[in-house]
């Protein structure tokens, strides 16, 4: 009624107990890169933008950009003060900083943005300075409308 006992004793157990292990093990790395992702993921949206802007909402569908260039955008803040990107500018301004940012591009698409609150007519007077300097590809940027489930 002996048993026998299953690697107890003898050289070769010793010897596997002895040995390093030389593989790298990559788990604690993939879940810290996975954390840093996240964490870059959701900062990342927060960093582009400048200026708050309370868009109003549309039903339209997004326009896609035919050209490779970035449009400009031009913001209208609900202070009613004007931004071309993040940078302040007047309305007397904004035609030739938008012609010596473009250097003379009148082909070059330009996005208003502007607040909800601001009156309608301060919106309107941007889209007029870029007009009368010779732009015409001017779109106004609107937020998607949230649909709200019906009960």
């Amino acid at each position: 009624m002996a048993g026998m006992i299953r690697g107890g004793g003898g050289r070769k157990a010793r010897r596997h107990k002895a040995a390093l292990m030389s593989e790298i093990n990559v788990t604690p790395f993939v879940d810290v890169m996975l954390v840093l992702l996240i964490i870059f993921m959701v900062t990342a949206p927060l960093m582009s933008t400048g200026i708050k802007v309370n868009l109003p909402e549309s039903n339209l569908s997004q326009l896609e950009n035919e050209k490779k260039e970035d449009p400009i955008q031009v913001i209208v803040d609900k202070k009613g003060d004007l931004y071309i990107q993040k940078t302040k500018v007047t309305f007397e301004q904004l035609g030739p900083k938008l012609s010596e940012m473009t250097k003379q591009n009148k082909n070059i698409q330009i996005y208003v943005k502007g607040d909800k609150d601001v009156p309608y007519g301060t919106v309107i007077r941007a889209i007029s300075a870029i007009n009368e300097e010779g732009y015409s590809k001017v779109g106004l940027v609107t937020q998607p409308r949230v649909e709200k489930p019906k009960p």
